[in-house]
């Protein structure tokens, strides 16, 4: 919350003046630009999963001057079966997806969208813009998040916790390991992503210009978790805008077991970096096709922004049963989450439309590693087993030799990537 926007921000702003990040956007009708090789060609693309996501979007951008997301209405294989078309503006500055919920959904409709012979992604700006679980130890219903992370944490072994051994402190053990706070030593690839923080950051600024819906029946709920002390104070307040990272299970879980548990997975598998803070379905498969599209130079992994707000706690207040919470009681979050996905939302789009030319047409620079825990696309994490690829990225095309390191790492013990107190990793058998 205390980040200064001129430290950070001032090299790569260097030619736009701060009254012009703050003006409103005005559409560029240069349908040229749009239509690069014969190709639609958005600078932003808003990425929504189910229909109350997308609808903010439809209702509220028209008054914004950006544009109505409906003037065109866009079909193309693939698109999920109950949102089949992509929406943009008319000068194609602006378009929308709704993927459907859950990973399978996220990743299929991405996938079709960004292979889709009629869009030209390459300097295109996504933004995952979605409701989520949030965290009482980090923010109030209504809150945004901006993410640096995303973490797969259900990609796990799996035990009832009435049958799980009676050490164990969760029924979820990271798979090749024989206890929960090891760090995993058999690797799919989509366990973590880390996204481009210098853009995170920007994007935090612009969207802390927004004037956030609030509930008192939401902030009733809120001060429930007062009698927890000071642990969950941000429960208490007020919507806000939070720099915080998202988890994605399909499972939708609820309760204070299972979050303090995927808390633990968040801190482990990010060596330490990443912030539990919003609970997702869907985040770690579209970054996973935007990954596997970013090493074909079709989409570039730098220009990805993730935007949660909160519209239910992933843990009951005291004295309120897991069951209740999630199913029983009201918590009021969900329409003020909602309204803020667009008042957020809309000031991040403002700000990169109104500074294209000077600012965001060429890029932002990471400062820090982006892309997976492979290291499918260049440079070495600080968290995970290490680069498979030395740090050189795969090659386009599936040109890659065989001899890469695999996802298990027999042999070498990565307790020190970021595994919590416990025994050293085993290696996969």
């Amino acid at each position: 919350m205390h980040f200064s926007f001129w430290a950070a921000a001032a090299t790569l702003l260097a030619t736009c003046r701060l009254d012009q990040v703050v003006a409103v956007a005005v559409p560029d009708h240069n349908l040229a630009e749009r239509h690069a090789n014969g190709k639609i060609a958005p600078k932003f693309f808003i990425i929504s999963m189910f229909a109350p996501e997308a609808d903010i979007w439809y209702d509220n951008l028209p008054s914004s001057g950006l544009g109505d997301l409906l003037a065109v209405n866009i079909s193309t294989p693939g698109l999920s079966m109950l949102y089949p078309h992509v929406h943009c503006v008319a000068d194609y500055s602006i378009c929308q997806v709704t993927t459907g919920e859950a990973e399978i959904n996220a990743a299929s409709t991405v996938m079709a969208v960004a292979l889709s012979p009629k869009f030209d992604l390459t300097k295109t700006y996504f933004m995952i813009g979605g409701i989520a679980g949030v965290s009482p130890k980090e923010a109030a219903l209504g809150s945004v998040a901006l993410s640096r992370f995303a973490i797969q944490v259900a990609l796990q072994y799996e035990f009832d916790a009435r049958e799980m051994p009676e050490n164990f402190t969760t029924g979820y053990l990271p798979y090749g390991t024989d206890f929960p706070d090891e760090y995993p030593t058999t690797i799919y690839g989509t366990e973590v992503f880390e996204l481009n923080e210098a853009l995170r950051d920007i994007a935090f600024e612009y969207a802390s210009k927004a004037n956030l819906s609030t509930s008192t029946d939401a902030a009733a709920y809120g001060e429930k978790y007062a009698a927890e002390g000071p642990l969950y104070t941000a429960a208490t307040k007020g919507p806000s805008i939070v720099k915080c990272d998202s988890v994605t299970s399909d499972v939708y879980y609820s309760g204070n077991l299972l979050s303090e548990a995927f808390e633990n997975t968040t801190i482990s598998w990010t060596n330490g970096s990443g912030v539990y803070c919003m609970t997702a379905q869907e985040d770690n498969a579209t970054l996973e096709v935007l990954t596997r599209l970013a090493i074909e130079g079709l989409v570039d992994f730098a220009r990805i922004i993730l935007m949660r707000t909160g519209s239910d706690f992933d843990r009951p207040p005291p004295d309120v049963s897991a069951f209740d919470h999630l199913r029983v009681l009201d918590q009021n979050g969900f329409l003020i989450a909602i309204d803020n996905i667009y008042y957020a939302g809309v000031e991040i789009v403002k700000g990169v439309l109104k500074n294209w030319d000077c600012t965001f047409k060429k890029g932002i620079k990471p400062t820090n590693y982006i892309g997976d825990i492979f290291g499918s696309l260049e440079g070495e994490s600080d968290f995970g087993p290490g680069s498979l690829t030395e740090g050189k990225g795969y090659k386009p095309g599936g040109n890659n030799p065989d001899n890469f390191k695999r996802s298990s790492v027999p042999g070498k013990a990565i307790r020190k990537r970021g595994a919590l107190p416990g025994p050293v990793v085993r290696a996969a058998q």
